[in-house]
């Protein structure tokens, strides 16, 4: 995840997300750098301006903490609700980070949990469309399933930004270096 100036803690990028097809889709605007090593980055964005590939913009209703990997063909957004933490996982390449922005592709799937535990699969419908029209390769396909696996394991077990511990943590560390921004 590293480049020549890596953000530091405290710091603010953009994200962006890509189609397979190269096409921009959604870009949020700062996003706070909680943490970088060499192979991820955990944010957490507030209020973020959001900008659709149509134009649209909306703004972020709560915060969330972002977690992108280098390896993993997913990236996680843990959104801290009133009734309870939720997550949404994006079935994703993995994530670049260069002097414009953190980038990824989005291949569609997506993982949502809920606060009671409830899993559920996602866009399958606009995957099996986009994979026809954009020809994802046999290889695509099967890394996407077996990272369905890898991040259903994780859910199940807890692991990464599934731990209670890990939301505590890191949004404790954003409501800290918040208050030095402010």
């Amino acid at each position: 995840m590293r480049q020549s100036k890596e953000p530091r803690e405290g710091d603010f990028i953009t994200i962006k997300s890509y189609k397979h097809d190269g096409s921009l889709h959604r870009t949020w605007r700062d996003t706070m750098v909680l943490k970088t090593s060499e192979n991820s980055l955990i944010g957490c964005n507030d209020h973020t301006l959001v900008t659709e590939d149509d134009g649209r913009r909306w703004v972020t209703r709560e915060p969330a903490l972002v977690y992108f990997h280098k390896h993993y063909w997913f990236n996680i957004v843990t959104m801290i609700r009133d009734n309870g933490i939720s997550y949404y996982c994006n079935l994703a390449s993995p994530a670049i980070l260069d002097r414009e922005a953190l980038k990824y592709i989005d291949y569609d799937l997506d993982v949502k949990v809920y606060p009671n535990g409830e899993k559920k699969l996602l866009d399958v419908d606009e995957y099996k469309s986009h994979s026809a029209q954009w020809h994802y390769s046999s290889d695509i396909d099967r890394i996407l399933k077996h990272n369905v696996l890898i991040l259903v394991d994780w859910i199940e077990n807890g692991k990464g930004p599934f731990s209670k511990k890990y939301v505590d943590i890191w949004y404790s560390r954003y409501l800290e270096l918040s208050r030095r921004v402010q």
